[in-house]
């Protein structure tokens, strides 16, 4: 079973065609077979779920200026350069040094090699796309703009160049909707969590994303209206019970087979939060509340764990524990359609050489391996409160992790690996946990990590992709290191 988004996946994705006024007159056609290029890429990029702004043929300097204001009205997230053939750099300074989107370069011929002994200049001039590509990088760098990227390859039937623009398009996606985020941030910090403090300005001065300031009576109006005999609460109640299996307790005395009190009490919870966020207009959630003992305040923001996990899988990042640094690693996962569980180190395996990965929640339910399973808790280890706990494992394979940690003077920094999760038996606690094994071993893993400055929670995704969220890194002007080989 598969969560569907709340919200579909766009972002704005623009695209310059550049050549030489010079050769139209002296080629007759050769403007139209550069447009049908052009056309070639657009119709590749529309299949990456962007809205595609074509911008048309920049052939002298003069258009380049003309072009400018309708590129910056477009509020791209990325802007392509089809170099469909020689082209010079006038033709892109102008617009290159008032961008603040990736850039990248496009140079996709359509023949994989000329035919030699039939060759033309007409010939050479429409697989000219590498021609320029060395011209636009070096005047990048001197106007203070260096291209995110450039990519490589023939026009048709090239799987690297069609990946690498699929994945710029879902680095588009980050973009867009982290630039425009509005993080719910409720609570406070877990005592002496000293990792988790962030500064939210920062974190607007450099992802552009807006910290909402939440209090929990908000969703305190919501839970107090909604009862077992409610319709919405009824049917979230068999929502849960499709999606989760409630098996018999194990070897943890603090474990049960769900309660329908805890059932009742996550799915007026879950409903709780979802009529809060839409009334709040939020993209995540970090909360963290304790409330007083025995009060409806504390069996309400005790119980987010379900629903939060819902949401997560949904495209709606939710993190525990006031940390709003990994709901943003979360949201930038999610969005690269890669997961995002909220995560951290559990203990060691010295026999399997690997490391307990997971967390008692928020969890993005569609990397689960089989259907996951709801616990009731008598209490959450750590923290107040008892009530529905979720477990499951991640999917076999490989895996990427990403912690967004705040470096001494005040800026962030990514700290990403790679590795793999692996099948092998985990404990019955309620709680999230994978086995991750990590090269060159568990060991000097760890221990890299350690040292690379993170924070002790990371978001936790599928798929090897340390070099796309580096490039997501790199695209907000942040410090990124992978500590795996």
């Amino acid at each position: 079973m598969k969560i569907e988004r709340i919200k579909k996946l766009d972002a704005n994705v623009g695209v310059v065609s550049v050549g030489l006024d010079t050769y139209w007159g002296q080629f007759p056609g050769l403007l139209d077979e550069m447009n049908r290029k052009t056309g070639v890429l657009i119709d590749k990029l529309k299949q990456n779920q962007v809205t595609v702004f074509d911008f048309g043929m920049v052939d002298n300097a003069a258009k380049a200026y003309e072009a400018l204001p309708k590129i910056k009205a477009a509020d791209l997230d990325i802007l392509l350069f089809d170099m469909v053939t020689y082209a010079t750099s006038s033709t892109f300074a102008a617009i290159a040094r008032e961008m603040n989107c990736p850039v990248i370069l496009v140079a996709l011929q359509p023949l994989k090699a000329m035919k030699y002994a039939e060759g033309t200049t007409y010939m050479q001039l429409c697989n000219d796309d590498y021609c320029s590509v060395p011209e636009f990088t070096g005047v990048a760098i001197r106007v203070g703009k260096p291209v995110a990227d450039v990519i490589v390859g023939t026009l048709e039937n090239d799987q690297a160049a069609d990946a690498a623009l699929a994945e710029w398009c879902r680095i588009a996606h980050v973009r867009r909707d982290l630039r425009r985020a509005r993080i719910g941030h409720m609570g406070h910090v877990l005592e002496s969590m000293l990792d988790m403090q962030t500064d939210v300005t920062a974190l607007t001065g450099t992802f552009g994303c807006h910290a909402v300031q939440c209090e929990p009576d908000e969703i305190m109006t919501h839970f107090v209206k909604l009862d077992a005999d409610d319709s919405a609460v009824k049917a979230m109640k068999e929502r849960i019970l499709t999606f989760f299996d409630t098996p018999e307790p194990a070897s943890d005395p603090l474990t049960t087979k769900l309660t329908d009190a805890d059932l009742l009490t996550a799915a007026r919870a879950a409903v709780a939060l979802e009529r809060f966020i839409d009334s709040k207009n939020l993209s995540g959630f970090a909360y963290y509340y304790e409330a007083q003992p025995g009060s409806e305040m504390r069996k309400l923001v005790t119980n987010f764990i379900v629903g939060n996990s819902l949401l997560t899988a949904a495209g709606f990042p939710m993190c525990g524990e006031f940390d709003i640094k990994t709901c943003i690693a979360m949201l930038i996962m999610d969005r690269l359609e890669i997961g995002g569980s909220f995560a951290e180190f559990h203990p060691m395996d010295f026999e399997r050489d690997s490391v307990l990965v997971g967390h008692d929640g928020p969890h993005h339910l569609n990397i689960a391996d089989g259907k996951p399973v709801l616990r009731s808790l008598r209490k959450y280890h750590g923290k107040p409160g008892s009530g529905a706990g979720v477990e499951f494992n991640i999917k076999t394979g490989p895996i990427t992790l990403l912690s967004i940690s705040s470096m001494h003077d005040g800026k962030f920094k990514f700290v990403i690996a790679e590795g793999e999760s692996t099948a092998g038996p985990i404990p019955p606690t309620g709680n999230t946990n994978t086995h991750g094994r990590f090269s060159p071993d568990m060991r000097t893993f760890l221990r890299r990590w350690s040292l690379a400055g993170p924070t002790h929670h990371f978001a936790l995704g599928i798929g090897h992709n340390a070099a796309t969220i580096a490039k997501v890194a790199a695209s907000f002007g942040v410090e990124a290191e992978i500590v795996t080989p």
